[in-house]
């Protein structure tokens, strides 16, 4: 599991954006994450967790006619419930969502729910809309502050009072406007969940019952609420029609595949490991529980808090019980990796990459084992495998961090520079990427490939700069 990731390219907001933001905060916080502004999102990074959320997604996916539109669910490293989409791109799901979700079918609920948004082009469409009020707001702000000055002219305040009325009116009239719009679009995107769901052959009834619990959590606070004044239904309403329409489905009733539920299990069970404290995860997972998921969630604390020799004889047991399972492998060697022995940590890791569907993130740990035996064949071998991977992880900074030490102990120093600026640049650090790789401009051949990457480097604005 690779944590704490952070995206560099968030959508940058124009100040007819900000604008908005301004009066609609609680809207603007739905639809676009504000930490993706301020130089990324906490984002876990896990082989296993993102094969099940892809096998979740896909299918929903080509229901919504969006198969081919490489759309991704990323895992925010956040324990509250929430799932929300920011671009047309990517579905950002909670961590917190996932641990709470019982079933699989509860977390499909809630991706097929964010797909309508997408194949609804809400975010477009909301986009045109606040840029439309922006507008109106401006003008209503000029028009309002040329009252109050020809009100002070004529020595009388009733002229400044009509001008502040009339900025201060039109604000509220579209921050109902946009709230509205945004209830319809919450509704609609219900509808097309359902009918996602439907076209493949599975349930509404986790969607139903995940936003009934978050319906029933708010609505104490709804009760004295403005319904105008909200950015999605009412609770009771949304609930009501929601599972109207999830029951007229006919697999109301379809569970899910007992394999499917199995593998959720332990991915929430890894989550449980490897986020909460060891004291945590003993109650929920007591030394009682001999099943698989609770014997993984302990195996994961044991090797981050306690014994590494009792962590690694857990991990054992688990493959044992699993032998085809890729990441009991992975865990395994992570778990020799971050104990400082990246030689034996190299074995487990090559058999999990074998094994894994979609190995991507399991050959950067690979690498960079490779590289910690300070061996010149193996860093030799970690450059292959860390280009293997890029097919897949191109925007991954520890990918590149760890291409620029494989060819830093090979003593390709062009190339160390230019990863380390590839690196830095990822992760939002401009500065730094732009003076490494003016750097690397000086040891490539001038017009070579690796020039024009780094001279493309060194022509980056930092965030936030027009």
């Amino acid at each position: 599991m690779i944590d704490g990731e952070r995206p560099n390219r968030a959508r940058r907001a124009t100040p007819a954006f900000r604008a908005a933001a301004l009066g609609i905060a609680a809207l603007i916080a739905i639809e676009t994450p504000v930490h993706a502004q301020r130089g990324g999102l906490p984002l876990i990074r896990d082989a296993e967790i993102e094969q099940v959320l892809r096998e979740y997604s896909q299918p929903i996916l080509r229901a919504a006619g969006l198969a081919k539109q490489n759309i991704r669910v990323v895992i925010i490293n956040d324990r509250a419930f929430n799932a929300f989409v920011a671009d047309g791109r990517r579905i950002f799901v909670n961590a917190g969502a996932l641990m709470d979700a019982q079933t699989p079918n509860q977390v499909i609920g809630v991706l097929a729910h964010e797909t309508g948004h997408i194949s609804g082009g809400h975010l477009a469409r909301m986009r045109q809309e606040i840029s439309s009020a922006s507008t109106i707001a401006i003008l209503a702000m000029l028009l309002g502050a040329g009252a109050m000055i020809a009100g002070a002219g004529s020595a009388g305040s009733a002229g400044s009072q009509i001008g502040a009325a009339a900025i201060q009116a039109p604000q509220s009239v579209i921050q109902r406007s946009l709230l509205a719009y945004q209830r319809a679009h919450e509704d609609q995107a219900d509808r097309a969940g359902v009918t996602f769901l439907n076209a493949t052959g599975q349930s509404a009834r986790g969607m139903s019952e995940t936003f009934k619990r978050l319906g029933d959590q708010v609505l104490y606070t709804a009760r004295s609420a403005d319904p105008y004044l909200q950015s999605h239904p009412m609770p009771s309403d949304r609930v009501a029609a929601l599972q109207e329409l999830a029951k007229s489905s006919p697999y109301w009733d379809k569970k899910d595949a007992p394999e499917l539920q199995a593998r959720h299990d332990l991915m929430r069970a890894k989550l449980h490991g490897f986020i909460e404290r060891p004291d945590t995860v003993l109650r929920r997972y007591p030394m009682s529980d001999t099943s698989l998921p609770a014997r993984y969630a302990r195996a994961i604390t044991a090797y981050r808090y306690g014994d590494p020799r009792s962590a690694l004889a857990q991990v054992d047991s688990l493959i044992q019980s699993q032998p085809g399972n890729p990441y009991f492998h992975e865990l395994k060697g992570q778990a020799l990796l971050e104990a400082g022995h990246p030689a034996d940590a190299v074995g487990p890791l090559r058999r999990a990459v074998q094994l894994a569907p979609n190995p991507a993130l399991i050959r950067v740990m690979l690498g960079q084992a490779l590289i910690a035996t300070n061996s010149p064949a193996n860093a030799e071998e970690a450059v292959g495998i860390l280009k293997s991977a890029m097919a897949q992880e191109s925007e991954t900074p520890e990918l590149y961090a760890q291409l620029a030490l494989a060819y830093g102990k090979k003593g390709n120093l062009a190339e160390a520079d230019l990863a380390s600026a590839q690196a830095a640049s990822m992760r939002g650090d401009i500065g730094t990427a732009r003076t490494i790789a003016a750097r690397a401009k000086g040891r490539f051949p001038v017009g070579s490939p690796g020039w024009v990457k780094a001279d493309d480097i060194t022509s980056l604005k930092p965030l936030g700069r027009n």
